[in-house]
């Protein structure tokens, strides 16, 4: 399952701010030899839920060993590729996990971009915001058709499913269809993410009052067309976190993620985020740095209000209070980054204390 850099995540229930309960989830090993263990290990620290991202390995599959082997947390891929497959095989894997893991289950997509999808994954791309709209529209009559035995006749631009006869259709879901969040980054997707999914999962590149000035207001308009009230959506964000139990952990900690940022930052798709901030002349410089594969001198330029306006920067004690002011009132699920040498205890230890507030 999902790591970020040389940081590691997870996920507890707080009191949420405005709209419920806060909810803190967790990323677990990537190889498959590690996930029961660290599945069991994050469920045992108190954290409600975990993600696996699709990088070096198949998230499906690290998450069928989760639901194997743990019985409360939450489960979610962040993300499976969408225009990797097609919304039929797609629907299959969502509908056999959410039954194995009694209903745990929460399907995140995401688009990828035009180079990976036609010269990795040899799929066609086209127009990803209307593409990505279809795709969930199929799931749901896929899924309806499995539920409800309503006929499939499902025929869209991008997507035709029109052929379910007995011997392919599962049986129904003693559970409700997977939740659908949708990994967005621009207006139009972020747009057709409120209309059509239960969720958004946003980049880690990104800050507090990015999303308050510029993703929240993109979701509230596709709700506003869905005729869909806030509140039964869920925004789920990473959150870089910079903490250590020693100084020596907590420069480390800190490099790292300066690190991180700045490798985001040099990618002219994230420029936005830094030219909110009056910092887009950084993009430029980040970029031409890194086209000579000048990491370390990158990290450099991610001065100390940089780092605290993308990370919580706290003592470990203070690690709680950092999420919850950076969270309150726009993040429904935080996945914040812990860094990998912080101690189980210490880890254990914000849990706790997210947990009593």
């Amino acid at each position: 399952m999902t790591q970020t850099g040389t940081t590691q995540t997870g996920t507890t229930h707080t009191g949420e701010p405005g709209r419920g309960r806060l909810a803190i989830d967790s990323g677990v090993a990537s190889r498959l030899t590690g996930v029961p263990e660290s599945a069991r290990t994050v469920e045992d620290q108190g954290f409600d839920g975990c993600w696996a991202g699709e990088t070096n390995h198949d998230p499906f599959l690290a998450l069928t060993l989760a639901a194997e082997h743990t019985s409360r947390i939450e489960l979610g891929t962040n993300i499976a590729v969408a225009f990797a497959r097609n919304p039929m095989s797609v629907a299959s894997l969502a509908w056999d996990l959410q039954d194995l893991s009694h209903g745990r289950f929460n399907l995140g997509l995401g688009t990828q971009i035009k180079p990976h999808i036609e010269k990795r994954f040899g799929m066609p791309w086209s127009e990803p915001a209307e593409r990505m709209r279809e795709f969930v529209d199929a799931l749901q009559a896929i899924w309806s058709a499995w539920q409800d035995g309503t006929r499939l006749r499902f025929e869209g631009r991008f997507y035709t499913h029109k052929i379910m006869s007995p011997m392919f259709t599962p049986e129904p879901n003693p559970y409700p269809a997977p939740k659908v969040f949708l990994a967005a980054v621009g207006e139009r997707v972020t747009e057709m993410c409120g209309e059509v999914a239960d969720g958004l999962l946003t980049h880690p590149f990104t800050t507090r009052r990015f999303l308050d000035e510029v993703t929240s207001p993109m979701v509230q308009r596709g709700l506003d067309r869905s005729g869909r009230a806030r509140a039964g959506f869920q925004l789920t964000s990473p959150v870089f976190v910079v903490t250590g139990e020693t100084e020596q952990g907590f420069v480390e900690a800190a490099a790292a993620t300066r690190r991180q940022i700045a490798f985001y930052g040099s990618t002219p798709a994230y420029r936005k985020v830094l030219e909110l901030h009056g910092w887009g002349d950084l993009q430029t410089e980040l970029h031409d740095l890194s086209l000579r594969g000048e990491w370390e001198t990158m990290g450099e330029l991610i001065t100390d209000e940089i780092l605290a306006t993308f990370a919580v920067v706290a003592p470990v004690d203070e690690v709680a209070d950092g999420l919850l002011d950076r969270c309150a009132g726009v993040i429904d699920r935080a996945v914040p980054a812990l860094p990998t040498n912080l101690s189980a205890e210490a880890k254990s230890r914000i849990v706790a204390d997210l947990r009593s507030t």
